[in-house]
């Protein structure tokens, strides 16, 4: 009789989960100096992303049975492509993944689910994130028509990435200089600069889970309904 440990178990989960995985193709791997944000081009050729009418991500497959949600900030159905930007400033599976990235490489990915995160009809669409939710929010921003619906806050820890986002994007999102750990005391003095209307004004949070959590509680404390804040929080 097989001895069933630990090893057998994690061998037998690892071959249920590679039936289940697609493959992708890197076209081009760019760094962002310094080198702590890295932008994927991807070929998917099985990836249905005509239906991609909500805010996506990815989960890739980092290392064995290790796997790590990406969101593609943009997307052509015609050519099965999109763009992920992975924030790698900290030590992680997913980090050491993306710096060894090159051209032509195949990666794998587990699936393709949706965040629930699609523009709602209001006057004001206010996306808040960080370097990890770089990806979520350009998507979104790419969503809102009218585009002068849309407006944001995107909290960059250096000063060469955002002077770099105002020279790669034509954005109405703002990079934040930030001046707290997780960067929700940063994104919520920009809010208050901004005079946001109470009334028809929806945030976005995508971002560090703890960001998230205390950038909601404060938009609350403004005054903010509940349902006019919706959140995507990620593990760092």
């Amino acid at each position: 009789m097989e001895k069933f440990n630990f090893k057998n178990i994690k061998r037998k989960a690892g071959k249920l989960f590679e039936n289940r995985l697609q493959a992708a193709r890197v076209l081009e791997v760019r760094y962002w100096e310094p080198s702590t944000l890295i932008e994927v081009d991807l070929h998917m050729p099985f990836a249905d992303i005509a239906k991609w009418d909500e805010v996506p991500y990815i989960k890739f497959k980092v290392d064995d049975l290790t796997f790590r949600d990406y969101t593609p900030s943009g997307w052509d159905a015609e050519t099965s492509t999109c763009t992920i930007y992975i924030d790698a400033a900290h030590k992680g599976a997913g980090s050491t993944w993306a710096r060894q990235l090159e051209t032509g490489d195949t990666v794998s990915y587990l699936k393709i689910g949706s965040t629930y995160h699609k523009p709602v009809a209001t006057s004001a669409v206010v996306a808040l994130g960080d370097e990890s939710s770089m990806g979520h929010l350009l998507a979104l921003q790419k969503m809102v028509l009218p585009n002068t619906r849309f407006s944001g806050g995107l909290v960059i820890d250096n000063e060469h990435h955002r002077r770099l986002f105002h020279e790669y994007f034509w954005s109405p999102l703002e990079p934040v200089a930030r001046r707290d750990n997780f960067g929700h005391h940063s994104l919520m003095e920009w809010v208050l600069q901004q005079h946001y209307s109470i009334e028809n004004t929806v945030f976005y949070l995508a971002g560090n889970n703890i960001m998230v959590t205390q950038l909601r509680k404060m938009l609350r404390q403004q005054g903010y309904p509940s349902g006019q804040i919706k959140v995507q929080g990620f593990w760092s």
